[in-house]
């Protein structure tokens, strides 16, 4: 199986420099911020380094600047390591210390970070608000992205600076200097949190947060800049870990039995269901404009289930719910990474790592929910090794 990196930031820079990102310049020269090297090669034995800011870019709006508020917006919280590649800095914060590491960002604040996994998933996001302000001029149901990071705010410079290098849309920070942000998350009414530290996200997943620890694979695929697509594994993700723990305590034939039983008794929610929920009421606002069959959202539902054997109670939720999701894909057992590879999604979410390893062997971008039964059996297989 290919190799994964399970820190985003641990990932080959020749993979992540073939992400397409716009334009940086707003017309301006050749801007006066200078490169600084010495650091990178004689501390860490690097021998690529990030290039400079080239120029300065200035961000209008016609009609002014639009901030939707947080409680009307779908607020999608990035930490900087899943937006950034940031190894070089992780390094020197883990050999050097604070200080030192201070000292390297405030040095370095003229260049930016690279693209992370997260990337084009905010820049798909800053696509599709594009097309609602078109459509709703004065509308607040909007993607409104939040970067979270641990950061001190003496890195808020470097930051600032690669945003507007990559010519992203966030206004929003939350720089915590070493503190938890999941307080500051619930604040902002999050939607959705991508982050590094699993720790963090299952401290989010247990406030009742959607959120997933996000990986990049060596090899990337990729993705649509005018269309987001997002994909969901179906067990401890959109639904509860109820037929999960079915399967595990009583295997495959249970299961069978217990889904055909239940075919008309609704699953319960799962982490993820509310920001499927959020994306679904997005896509009916492209609906009700006549962009059904050319909504700049696509949802897919790509599951482990059978269709016959078991898919009709998941199939059933979803309806209940009032959730339309736009492909299904019941997969009998079959491995998810070849079909994840002819979806191409920004990012799909799983509660088992088998499949999200599976997904990043085939150059998709996989995020890894640690909710449910399965993350039981991940801790026995851990210790069992040592």
């Amino acid at each position: 199986m290919v190799k994964m990196s399970l820190d985003p930031v641990q990932v080959m820079s020749k993979q992540v420099k073939e992400l397409k990102v716009a334009p940086t310049s707003n017309g301006d020269s050749k801007g006066s911020w200078e490169e600084k090297e010495e650091f990178d090669q004689h501390h860490l034995g690097l021998t690529t380094k990030p290039k400079p800011v080239t120029g300065r870019r200035v961000r209008k709006v016609e009609g002014g600047v639009f901030f939707p508020k947080p409680e009307n917006a779908v607020t999608i919280a990035v930490s900087t390591r899943v937006l950034f590649r940031t190894e070089i800095e992780q390094k020197v914060f883990e050999q050097e210390g604070v200080e030192e590491y201070l000292r390297y960002q405030i040095e370095h604040e003229n260049e930016p970070f690279e693209p992370g996994p997260a990337l084009p998933f905010v820049k798909a996001l800053e696509a599709v608000n594009n097309r609602l302000r078109e459509l709703y001029p004065q509308s607040e149901e909007l993607f409104d992205i939040i970067l979270v990071t641990y950061n001190h705010a003496h890195v808020g410079i470097r930051l600032i600076n690669t945003i507007n290098h990559h010519n992203l849309f966030i206004e929003r920070f939350c720089m915590t200097g070493g503190s938890s942000p999941i307080g500051y998350l619930k604040a902002w009414h999050t939607n959705l949190y991508l982050s590094a530290d699993a720790e963090k996200v299952r401290e989010a997943l247990a406030e009742g947060i959607a959120a997933a620890t996000m990986f990049m694979p060596e090899k990337l695929t990729e993705v649509s800049e005018s269309q987001l697509r997002v994909a969901f594994d179906g067990d401890a993700v959109l639904f509860s870990d109820e037929s999960e723990q079915i399967f595990k305590a009583h295997g495959l034939d249970k299961f069978f039995e217990h889904e055909r039983e239940n075919e008309d008794t609704l699953l319960d929610h799962g982490p993820l269901k509310g920001f499927l929920e959020a994306l679904g009421k997005l896509q009916k606002k492209f609906y009700a404009k006549g962009y059904r069959l050319d909504c700049p959202i696509r949802t897919f539902l790509v599951t482990a289930r059978s269709a016959a054997s078991s898919g009709i109670r998941a199939l059933k939720t979803l309806r209940a719910w009032g959730l339309e999701i736009d492909e299904a894909l019941f997969l009998a057992g079959a491995p998810k990474g070849p079909i994840l590879e002819k979806i191409r999604p920004h990012i799909f979410f799983d509660d088992q790592m088998f499949h999200v390893e599976g997904a990043a062997e085939m150059g998709t971008i996989a995020a890894h929910v640690p909710y449910g039964i399965a993350q039981k059996y991940i801790k026995k297989k851990s210790s069992a090794k040592k």
